[in-house]
């Protein structure tokens, strides 16, 4: 990608560029832009995130795009999977989110949604960047008789319970399941208890009250330590922890044990197996995804392919081969008959209803899947180099990998998002994968950390 989009959308510092509301501005007109043709008002669908800047970021977005002529739909705070299912439902040209999902608070980003529900192509964002940096739309706005209009959609929050609820399965219910849910403080704080409610689950919600500034601290699907606690604490079936824009989750079986991404999807494709449901017999993941992911699919006869890290990515694996159901082990997954992108509460119900054709406990299911040790040291980096073209990182690469053999993998990459390093080592030993990490991480701090 070029300056400003990265592997997700575009992300930095709030009130920094580029997430300062002259920006907003622009990528708000360029978008408006893009959507229009001639007799058409565009129609704009905007959410985001419970952040502080959200507020700034929101209005300098509507301006762009009413400026441009196009109409903006302010839903108010709402996740990414949200933002992404009304936009096709209000049949909009275009989505944006808010937000930069897991980070903290300090950061914002922004995210588009075509109008068919996904997530632009890489051309299409090379276009508006082009667009953005030109420094000419300030030439093309609409005249004043033809400037758009901003209007609240009051019903969203409503309109995607519905469309989450009819994704759980008819014959279910959760009727008598005591279930935890961590919000992360995020854009899921009143969508995810109501949807569990009205499924008829005793819900039981932590980091749930938004302040803008506790989104996603010491909480949600990258901190699910209290959520093990108080699964075990207050007897609950199961727990769930979602991260800051609802697209990633993280569940938590009855005995405080947390679950990954990958171990989700081992069990809902197993159970989509049995019912016929699993498209082309594959699931796509990333190379992040533990060993025993492959291993656990193989042993169910199922084929896997594993792609670039990226949502995006596995996206687009998934159209280009027929798969329904892939995603990450960071907790986002698709399943794509369902929806268009990764949604932290559909795959929670596909795991719910997994649990109850079943009859089994999710420590139970849980087994299916052997979870190989994994570590993974995130290192801050003043300059991101090829890592091929740093002789010393991958020499101490190559030694890991020597003396790790088969019993083990490494995986070095930079952040999509952040100005980091991500060294990934998985081996037969937590001690031994702790020492092996620990090592190329040190290196990479030495060399250009």
């Amino acid at each position: 990608m070029g300056r400003l989009f990265g592997t997700d959308g575009i992300r930095g510092v709030a009130n920094v560029h580029p997430m300062t509301p002259e920006m907003a501005m622009k990528i708000g007109r360029a978008i408006a832009y893009q959507c229009r043709r001639k007799g058409h008002t565009p129609r704009i669908v905007i959410g985001k995130d419970t952040r502080l800047s959200g507020y700034t970021l929101e209005n300098a977005l509507v301006s762009g795009v009413c400026s441009m002529g196009a109409d903006a739909l302010m839903l108010g705070p709402i996740s990414t999977p949200g933002v992404a299912f009304l936009t096709v439902s209000m049949r909009a040209d275009a989505g944006i989110v808010i937000s930069a999902s897991h980070n903290p608070y300090q950061d914002n980003g922004i995210k588009i949604f075509s109008r068919d529900g996904f997530k632009l192509p890489d051309e299409r964002e090379d276009e508006l960047e082009e667009l953005i940096l030109s420094d000419n739309l300030h030439e093309l706005h609409a005249a004043s008789d033809e400037l758009g209009k901003a209007y609240k959609i009051e019903d969203a929050r409503g309109r995607y319970i519905v469309f989450l609820k009819n994704s759980f399965s008819a014959e279910y219910t959760l009727e008598g399941m005591k279930i935890v849910l961590d919000c992360s403080n995020g854009a899921n704080y009143k969508v995810a208890p109501e949807t569990f409610f009205e499924l008829g689950a005793e819900v039981l919600p932590i980091f749930h009250e938004p302040d803008g500034k506790n989104i996603n601290k010491d909480c949600g699907s990258q901190h699910p330590e209290v959520l093990a606690h108080e699964v075990v604490k207050t007897g609950a079936d199961v727990g769930f922890a979602f991260d800051g824009d609802g697209d990633r989750v993280i569940a938590v079986d009855e005995n405080g044990d947390v679950l990954t991404g990958d171990q989700i999807m081992v069990i809902c494709a197993s159970v989509m197996n049995k019912n016929n449901r699993l498209k082309n017999n594959l699931v796509v993941s990333t190379v992040m995804s533990n060993l025993g992911f492959g291993l656990a699919l193989k042993e169910m006869g199922i084929e896997h392919l594993a792609g670039k890290v990226g949502d995006r990515y596995v996206l687009e694996e998934m159209i280009a081969r027929g798969s329904v159901i892939g995603g990450e082990e960071s907790g986002h997954i698709i399943f794509l008959d369902h929806h268009t992108t990764g949604d932290g509460i559909i795959a929670a119900l596909q795991l719910l209803s997994a649990m109850k054709q079943e009859q089994k406990r999710l420590s139970e299911l849980a087994k299916m899947m052997k979870v190989y040790p994994q570590r993974l040291i995130n290192v801050d980096v003043n300059k991101k180099p090829e890592i091929e073209t740093v002789p010393e990182i991958m020499e101490v690469i190559k030694e890991v990998e020597d003396t790790l053999g088969e019993n083990g993998r490494v995986l070095v990459r930079y952040s999509g998002t952040q100005q980091m390093c991500r060294v990934m080592v998985e081996g037969p030993t937590e001690k031994e994968t702790e020492r092996h990490c620990k090592k190329i991480a040190d290196i990479i701090v030495k060399t250009i950390g």
